[in-house]
């Protein structure tokens, strides 16, 4: 079973900040092909978690491991060469750049060729784009973003921006992709969209996923796991059923007991 050799492993993680600890010997694996979903109250320590994961925090305590090579404390563009990549709840959109080149923007770390090349556009440098921008094609495909490729990224309706920046992370070619709340701001139909969205991708990429919400329809409908944290603690990992149920789980959502 996938979930014994797990392809994201972390152990023991302890954040501080100052006199506050974010994270307090936080532990889960991911496996393989898996959609992991962390949820938790407001400040519970998801986000710092995610920053652990792609290297703009530093943990002052525990390990990562992705696929055996250790993450902690290596640079986000090193953790991102290791195939990681990240979503992120306030768009990150270049706003005067087109769709498309924004999807190339993230191509930017598999691109080899240099500058001097890349200006003439000649020999390798001009097969090396043709072949991002076919991947790029690919992923545009996969999101329906088709009609709005050459529209600047500032003037893209909200939900389609939110699908752009799905699709940058994608085209980073991500073994594990981290989803920062994809839904948040998105009204019932563009929620639905994207839920589709993501199990499509799910279904036909390679890549296990990450996911941080506070939706929980949406986690509920597409987590294979879900881990809860309160306090910067894990209170309970599980089955979406099994932890829906969990009376610690209730109390931290609720404020009291069930």
């Amino acid at each position: 079973m996938e979930r014994l050799t797990p392809m994201l492993k972390v152990r023991d993680l302890v954040l501080r900040f100052g006199g506050v600890t974010a994270l307090n010997g936080v532990s889960f694996d991911v496996g393989h092909g898996e959609l992991f979903a962390i949820i938790g109250p407001n400040g519970a320590g998801k986000t710092s978690i995610f920053n652990c994961l792609n290297g703009v925090y530093r943990p002052q305590e525990g390990t990562i491991e992705l696929a055996g090579a250790p993450l902690t404390g290596k640079s986000p563009a090193a953790i991102a060469s290791l195939g990681v990549a990240r979503t992120f709840q306030n768009l990150g959109l270049f706003q005067h750049l087109s769709l498309i080149d924004n999807l190339m923007l993230g191509r930017h770390h598999l691109m080899s060729t240099g500058m001097l090349s890349g200006m003439l556009w000649w020999g390798r440098a001009k097969r090396e784009e043709i072949a991002h921008r076919s991947a790029v094609e690919s992923i545009i495909e996969l999101l329906e973003l088709e009609s709005y490729r050459r529209m600047p990224a500032g003037l893209l309706p909200y939900g389609v921006a939110k699908r752009a920046e799905l699709g940058r992370a994608l085209a980073m070619e991500p073994t594990l992709l981290l989803l920062d709340e994809p839904v948040a701001g998105m009204n019932l139909e563009e929620t639905e969209d994207m839920a589709r969205y993501i199990t499509e991708v799910r279904r036909q990429l390679p890549v296990t996923m990450i996911l941080v919400e506070h939706d929980m329809g949406l986690v509920m409908d597409l987590a294979s796991r879900v881990l809860v944290l309160d306090f910067g603690v894990v209170i309970a990992t599980g089955e979406p059923a099994e932890v829906q149920e969990n009376p610690q789980v209730i109390e931290a959502y609720l404020g009291g007991a069930a």
